[in-house]
């Protein structure tokens, strides 16, 4: 399992994922989910992948092959974030075609966000069926795999005049809060935070589970969570709460 999130927001992207794929007892491994392509000052694009790993390797491996053969399209040459996206499912879908036999799941989702000059910075969640959707006003953000431990803090937090500062540590929160719930997400943790307009992809952090910021994010999370519970209105109050909200209705 992985946990990869896009958080974009008007200041540009953030992109945060972990980099375990399996976990057991004797068996754990850990491989990069995140890539980048880029020309600087032209375009950057960046890919989170989640899923089987023979799969999303073999979908990197030929975006990379079609780059350096110079194929008629690729990541350095489409116009559109969204023609990349749509390329990205293309791949994406033969390369599960390729592997499926039986009951196997060879399938794999993508994030694929950044900019190419011109155009503003956007990020798009390409499903396994070569699909894809983007963020909104009320959801700037996309996630694949483990979603739903980390979700919450990213619905209560983000808006899209967010500054990016907020959006990776709401992100840093999120990634934390899921590896507390599900053991097979943990670090090192990639993190990749894409100022708007600016075609560079220069500001990236690896944490490893030694990390001394991850265990200072965690920390203070976890003492303002208990510091904001011990401030909630006592049960007890209920009653004369409610008899006081009946008696105004």
């Amino acid at each position: 399992m992985t946990y990869c999130v896009a958080i974009s927001v008007d200041a540009g992207i953030c992109f945060i994922t972990d980099s375990r794929t399996n976990a057991g007892v004797d068996n754990v491994s850990s491989y990069s989910k995140m890539n980048i392509f880029g020309v600087d000052g032209e375009r950057q694009i960046v890919i989170l992948s989640a899923g089987n790993l023979a799969t999303t390797q073999g979908v990197i491996s030929q975006l990379k092959k079609d780059i350096k053969m110079g194929a008629s399209q690729h990541l350095l040459n489409l116009p559109h974030l969204t023609d990349a996206a749509d390329y990205l499912g293309e791949v994406s879908v033969a390369q599960q075609a390729k592997h499926t036999a039986g009951n196997a799941n060879f399938e794999a989702s993508f994030i694929i966000g950044g900019q190419i000059t011109g155009q503003n910075s956007n990020a798009y969640l390409v499903y396994p069926q070569g699909n894809h959707i983007t963020t909104s006003a009320d959801t700037p953000f996309l996630q694949i795999g483990e979603s739903k431990y980390g979700k919450p803090i990213l619905d209560r937090i983000l808006t899209l005049d967010s500054t990016l500062e907020t959006a990776t540590l709401s992100g840093l929160v999120s990634m934390d809060s899921t590896i507390r719930s599900n053991l097979t997400v943990a670090p090192p943790i990639e993190v990749l935070i894409y100022q708007k307009d600016s075609l560079m992809c220069d500001r990236y952090y690896r944490f490893d589970e030694s990390s001394e910021y991850l265990r200072e994010v965690s920390r203070a999370w976890d003492a303002k969570l208990k510091e904001a519970f011990a401030g909630m209105p006592p049960i007890a109050w209920s009653a004369n709460w409610d008899d006081v909200q009946n008696r105004r209705s």
